[in-house]
């Protein structure tokens, strides 16, 4: 059986950079420290900053370290749209922490929220038990901002965990089934519609994700789905991927055309109930809003007790402290930290791992007496966003590629990063099965909504007003 050389070309791609990827991560060289008592340095969330910081400063000499994260595993956040769009599982992005950072008489991970921090006697309060730290590194990223709507978050969920994800690509994957059965031409056109509200990364990728388990994989399950799903993406700005090139922007506009997906830019949503809806004067029926807009950081500056700034993120200086809390850095997402130019620097997993990279360094070189290092400087090594099969955008400084060389660099890049091996093979395996086949192996329902309409109950559940720690950031 032939098969396209594409497919050839793609498996290669990735095969190589699974290959390339089979590597540790390198860490800070052990700091030789004048004896004397252990320095206590507690690192609050473990995603990609925090991990890289956990792991930098994990079996180094004279550190005692503790890691505290609502969730016992690291999420890569960058496939999550994949697990919720089934083309991924969930272990398939997830590895428990426990597994990744060494085991130390001297090192713990604690599955934990944080209920406060007492700058001024240096404890975090967590679970009721105070955990005291010299050094604290607070890494706990971001959650979605409904912009003042709160409400919203019942009928429009966003992604940020695999709660999340496995609640979507339930309703997703329940919409296509109510949909083989619906009575009426308006029912089913309602199940098949899908919103997403923001067309940053994930609401491009997602909507590509969407358009494509549509058009390939569940239109060719049952002769009933005659009627093709209607994928809606919707931004107040004027072009999709705003932080890319124009030329970019538009190459991601046209792939998304190219895949079915109506793109509706400088509109702004107006109301979200069950159902439906409301962009200005327009009522659009949707059985599934997703929510894929603003973030805002997780209420780091409530427990520190500082003002927040832009998107409730906490101002550090250059050196990533916070201005009157000795001891205190905070990374990642939950940190407003500046570039070289005065501009704040992106909420992404690059930045955040440099940046755990960077305070752990710092308080080695403290530990043993050194002298404060150099502000931190991001090194921007590029930017990629993925639309769909053989359809990606990627960004380094004055070079612009777009589909499949970017596609190939995207998925090559995401392999990379994706902890352990098991991880990098199973990914690059459940990504050339798909590509062979147009099929995707992990379309399970294993919840059912519990009400007629709407998002599934376990997207219907409030919010607790204090986020979990475990956010990538």
């Amino acid at each position: 059986m032939t098969r396209k050389p594409a497919i050839w070309i793609a498996g290669a791609g990735l095969a190589l950079a699974a290959g390339m990827a089979v590597r540790h991560e390198s860490k800070a060289r052990p700091a030789r420290m004048a004896p004397g008592p252990l320095r206590r340095v507690v690192v609050l969330g473990a995603g990609f900053g925090g991990l890289q910081a956990a792991l930098d400063l994990a079996e180094q000499p004279g550190i005692d370290l503790t890691v505290i994260d609502a969730h016992n595993h690291h999420l890569f956040q960058p496939l999550l749209y994949q697990v919720a769009t089934a083309a991924l599982s969930p272990s398939d992005i997830a590895s428990p922490l426990r597994g990744i950072i060494p085991d130390s008489p001297r090192t713990r991970v604690l599955m934990a929220t944080v209920d406060g921090i007492d700058t001024v006697g240096r404890t975090v309060i967590c679970g009721g038990e105070p955990v005291p730290y010299d050094d604290l590194i607070i890494a706990t990223g971001s959650q979605a901002s409904y912009f003042g709507h709160p409400s919203w978050a019942a009928t429009a969920p966003s992604l940020k965990n695999l709660d999340d994800a496995l609640g979507l690509r339930n309703c997703i994957l329940v919409a296509f089934e109510r949909a083989l059965h619906a009575a009426t031409n308006v029912e089913r056109d309602r199940l098949l519609t899908f919103v997403l509200i923001g067309g940053g990364p994930t609401g491009v990728e997602m909507a590509g994700s969407i358009a494509e388990l549509s058009r390939d994989i569940l239109a060719h399950d049952d002769d009933g789905m005659r009627s093709p799903a209607r994928i809606i993406l919707v931004d107040a700005a004027d072009r999709v991927l705003s932080e890319f090139a124009p030329d970019l922007s538009a190459d991601a506009a046209a792939a998304l055309k190219s895949l079915g997906v109506t793109v509706r830019l400088g509109v702004k949503v107006t109301g979200i109930e069950n159902g439906m809806v409301q962009l200005g004067d327009e009522t659009l029926a949707a059985e599934t809003v997703i929510w894929t807009a603003g973030t805002q950081a997780t209420p780091v500056a409530d427990w520190l007790g500082v003002k927040a700034g832009r998107g409730g993120r906490v101002v550090v200086n250059p050196t990533l402290q916070v201005a009157g809390h000795a001891g205190v850095r905070v990374i990642g997402d939950a940190a407003l930290a500046l570039d070289t130019d005065g501009k704040p620097l992106p909420g992404l997993a690059p930045v955040a791992k440099q940046q755990g990279r960077y305070v752990a360094r710092a308080i080695l070189r403290h530990a043993r007496g050194g002298r404060q290092p150099a502000p931190f400087r991001y090194r921007d090594y590029g930017t990629l966003a993925t639309i769909g099969r053989n359809k990606a955008v990627a960004e380094f400084g004055a070079i612009h590629l777009s589909g499949l060389p970017a596609w190939l660099m995207w998925a090559g890049a995401h392999i990379f990063f994706l902890i352990g091996f098991r991880n990098r093979f199973m990914v690059t395996a459940q990504w050339l099965f798909a590509y062979a086949t147009h099929d995707r192996a992990d379309r399970l329902i294993v919840e059912r909504p519990e009400r007629e309409r709407g998002i599934a109950s376990t997207r219907a559940r409030p919010r607790s007003p204090q986020p979990p720690v475990a956010k990538p950031g």
